[in-house]
């Protein structure tokens, strides 16, 4: 069976960093968990060590740097990306994400799931991506940090280190190739940010698509 790495970037993530370990232990596929702490000073480390998954620190403050630093280390051929604040609800959620492409149906799967919420979405990304890449597929929740591909599609990737790493991922993903597909998972809740964090969410997501368009470096 196919080994999948499951890399959680975390910062700061010990209220739910173990519920999402477990949950994601469920699975029927042959996986191995790497958590990614990112500068935590809280105990995420310590849960990450309790729970028996890999450990990987990264010292460069960003989910970007993160989430490349997990695919130095990851020994699987597929990875699957899982925020770690995420409160998981569907059965089986790696199996789920990894499918598609084991079946050769999709080189990359964004998850689309039911939450509250999603200001950002609706607000700032889905209106821009209508106007700037018409064309593009429209994906229900293309700020989802649930994301499967395979290892070497994420290695061709400059990854943003910013809230902008998600939306920048797809957009460049969709230029390497088009067998792209997104799959409901479920229902997902995830903390929600104060309106200021969300602003600065909103400013590094619109630039990350503004240079994919060419309107910035």
């Amino acid at each position: 069976m196919e080994l999948i790495s499951v890399i959680i970037p975390a910062h700061n993530e010990e209220e739910r960093i173990g519920q999402v370990i477990d949950k994601l232990k469920e699975t029927k596929s042959n996986i191995e968990i790497l958590v990614i702490d990112n500068c935590s000073t809280d105990k995420t480390s310590d849960i990450a060590i309790e729970k028996k998954v890999r450990l990987v620190h990264c010292n460069s403050q960003g989910k970007g740097y993160a989430m490349e630093e997990g695919l130095k280390y990851a020994r699987g051929n597929i990875i699957v990306f899982v925020d770690g604040d995420l409160e998981v609800y569907i059965d089986d959620l790696i199996t789920t994400m990894v499918t598609p492409i084991i079946n050769n149906e999709a080189d990359f799967v964004k998850s689309a799931f039911k939450r509250d919420g999603g200001r950002v979405t609706e607000l700032v990304v889905k209106p821009l991506l209508e106007l700037l890449f018409p064309k593009m597929y429209k994906f229900e929740q293309p700020l989802s940090g649930i994301i499967a591909g395979r290892k070497d599609i994420f290695e061709k990737l400059v990854f943003e280190k910013d809230y902008g790493v998600d939306i920048g991922i797809l957009v460049d993903v969709i230029k390497l190739t088009t067998k792209v597909k997104e799959i409901h998972v479920g229902r997902i809740e995830n903390n929600s940010q104060s309106w200021h964090a969300l602003s600065d969410m909103a400013k590094e997501v619109e630039r990350a698509i503004l240079k994919r368009a060419n309107y910035l470096k």
